[in-house]
C-alpha cells in the first residue's frame, strides 16, 4: 500500500486540506491505516465513520475505511450525517473504541478533513502530529478488519430531544423558530428533528450540497445569517438558529435580527443552568475561551457558578471539562458543550434545542434574554498574517514587557489584559500563521485606547495589525 503523506494537512484540532491539493484518498487511507494501528496498539479495535455532504467526502470516506480495516480495525459507517452524530454513535455504544467524521467544517467547499475521537477522548495536539510522522513513514500494522453499515439517525434524534426534559409543554408549544441549515449536513436530521419538536418552526436550505449555493455555512460570519434574519422578520418568529457545515457550531438571532454571539449564547445556557435546575449546579463550573467577553464571567458568577477562562480549541476545551467536572461549556466560535445528561460534545442541534428548553424555563423570550445582556463594545476577532516563526515568540516578549508592570494579565492562552477601561487581547492561532486580536469596552473612548495598547505592544515587537484576514 502507498504511503504517500502530505504532512501540510496536520492542525492543532483535526486534519484539513484542499482536495487534489494537499489532500486525497491515498491520504485518508494513510490515516485510516494509520489511526487504526495507534488504537490497536492501545487495546482498541472498532470505529465509528461518519462523512458529511461535501462532494469529496464519499471518496475520502472510502479509503478511510480502506485503511482502518487495513490495519485491522473492525468499522461502523454510519453514514452521511452532522459530526455531532458521529460522536453520539462513538459515546453511546460501550463497544466503540474511536471515531472518524469526515469533514471540512466551516471551510470552503473545496476543504475536507477529518475529525477524530480517540477511546473516548479528542485526538488533538501531539496525537495529530505522531499521526503524521507514521502516515509519511508508513508506519502501521496489518489485519483484516470488518465493515458494518449502522442507521443511527433515530436514536440521535431521540437524544436530541431529551434536551427539552422538563420543560412545560404549554410554553414550549407557543415557541416560533426559525433555522437555517446552510445546505450543510444538518439538514435532514434538522428536519427530522423539527418534526417532532413543540411549536411551530420554519427551515431554510436543509437540502444538502456540497456546493453550498445559497450562503457559505459558517454562523459567526453575520453575513450569513441575512437569510435567516429575513425569515425571521418576514414569520415574526421568536428567534433563529443557524448550523455551520457540519452542524457543530451555532450561530443565532433573536426576534429583532441582532445576533447572539457564542459568548452571548452560554451566558443564556449558564443562567438556566445555574437558576432553573434545583441545587444540582450549585456552584457548578462554566469554561469559556479567552476571547469571551468579561460580561459572559460576571454573569456566571452573578447566577451562583464559577467561571473559568480557558485556551481556545474546541478539543482543548473538551478536555477542560472532563478534568473539572463542568457540565456547561463554550467558545465564541459556536462550539458549545453540554455535559449533564449528555456526552459532552459539541453539538449545534443540540444546542438549539436547549436555547428552546432554556427560555421556557427561565420564562423569558429569547429577544429579552439578549435585551437584558450588557451593552458591551467590542471588537470582531481581528486576524492579521505574521511570519510563522514570529507568531509564538512576538506573544512572549508582549508578556515578558508587561510582566515588570502592574498590568492585569492572564497569560491562559496570549495575553489577555483588564484594564479600567476593559480587557484586550493577543494571541497566536494554533492553526495559521496569524495573531489573532480582540479588545472589549463599555465606550467607544475606552475601546480605542484600547486598541491604542495593542499596536504598542505589536509596534515594539516590530509588527503591525494589518488588514484582518479570513479564518
Amino acid at each position: 500500500m502507498s504511503h504517500t503523506f502530505d504532512p501540510t494537512v496536520l492542525r492543532e484540532y483535526d486534519i484539513r486540506g484542499i482536495i487534489g491539493e494537499t489532500l486525497g484518498p491515498d491520504d485518508a487511507r494513510a490515516i485510516g491505516r494509520t489511526f487504526g494501528s495507534m488504537l490497536r496498539e492501545q487495546g482498541g479495535s472498532r470505529v465509528a465513520v461518519g462523512y458529511d455532504g461535501r462532494v469529496s467526502s464519499p471518496m475520502l470516506c472510502d479509503a478511510l475505511i480502506e485503511g482502518l480495516t487495513g490495519a485491522g480495525c473492525d468499522v461502523v459507517n454510519v453514514g452521511m450525517g452532522p459530526t455531532p452524530m458521529l460522536y453520539y454513535a462513538e459515546a453511546s455504544d460501550d463497544q466503540m473504541d474511536g471515531g472518524i467524521q469526515i469533514t471540512g467544517s466551516h471551510n470552503p467547499a473545496n476543504y475536507n478533513g477529518f475529525k477524530m475521537v480517540f477511546q473516548g477522548r479528542p485526538f488533538f495536539g501531539d496525537d495529530i502530529q505522531e499521526l503524521g510522522r507514521r502516515a509519511a513513514a508508513g508506519e502501521w500494522g496489518d489485519g483484516s478488519g470488518k465493515v458494518e453499515e449502522r442507521d443511527v439517525m433515530g436514536a440521535y434524534i431521540d437524544r436530541l430531544l431529551t434536551g427539552l426534559g422538563g420543560v412545560d409543554e404549554g410554553a414550549l408549544s407557543q415557541m416560533r423558530v426559525g433555522w437555517d441549515a446552510g445546505n450543510g449536513v444538518a439538514g435532514p436530521a434538522l428536519e427530522k428533528l423539527v418534526a417532532r419538536l413543540p411549536g411551530e418552526h420554519h427551515t431554510l436550505y436543509t437540502e444538502v450540497d456540497g456546493n453550498f449555493p445559497n450562503h457559505h455555512p459558517d454562523p459567526t460570519v453575520e453575513a450569513n445569517l441575512e437569510d435567516l434574519k429575513a425569515l425571521v422578520a418576514e414569520k415574526i418568529l421568536d428567534f433563529g438558529v443557524a448550523f455551520d457545515g457540519d452542524g457543530d457550531r451555532i450561530g443565532a438571532i433573536d426576534g429583532e435580527g441582532r445576533v447572539i454571539w457564542g459568548d452571548q449564547l452560554l451566558m443564556i445556557y449558564a443562567e438556566d443552568l445555574l437558576t432553573t435546575r434545583g441545587d444540582r449546579w450549585d456552584g457548578a463550573t462554566i469554561i469559556a475561551d479567552v476571547k469571551a467577553s468579561r460580561a459572559l464571567f460576571d454573569s456566571v458568577a452573578e447566577h451562583g457558578g464559577e467561571p473559568l477562562m480557558w485556551k481556545t480549541g474546541h478539543s482543548l476545551i473538551k478536555s477542560k471539562m472532563k478534568e473539572t467536572g463542568s457540565p456547561l461549556a463554550g467558545e465564541m466560535s459556536g462550539h458549545v458543550f453540554f455535559a449533564d445528561d449528555y456526552y459532552g460534545y459539541d453539538d449545534a442541534l443540540y444546542a438549539g434545542v436547549r436555547l428552546i428548553a432554556a427560555a421556557a424555563r427561565l420564562g423569558k423570550s429569547v429577544t429579552q434574554l439578549r435585551g437584558d445582556m450588557p451593552a458591551m463594545i467590542n471588537t470582531p476577532e481581528m486576524r492579521f498574517q505574521v511570519d510563522e516563526s514570529r507568531k509564538f515568540a512576538a506573544i512572549e516578549e508582549v508578556k515578558q514587557r508587561l510582566s515588570g508592570t502592574e498590568a492585569d494579565v492572564n497569560g491562559t492562552d496570549g495575553v489577555r489584559v483588564n484594564t479600567a477601561d476593559g480587557w484586550w487581547l493577543l494571541r497566536a492561532s494554533n492553526t495559521q500563521d496569524v495573531l489573532v486580536a480582540r479588545a472589549e469596552s463599555d465606550s467607544e473612548e475606552g475601546l480605542d485606547r484600547l486598541m491604542a495598547q495593542i499596536d504598542e505592544q505589536l509596534q515594539l515587537s516590530g509588527l503591525e495589525r494589518g488588514e484582518s484576514v479570513g479564518h
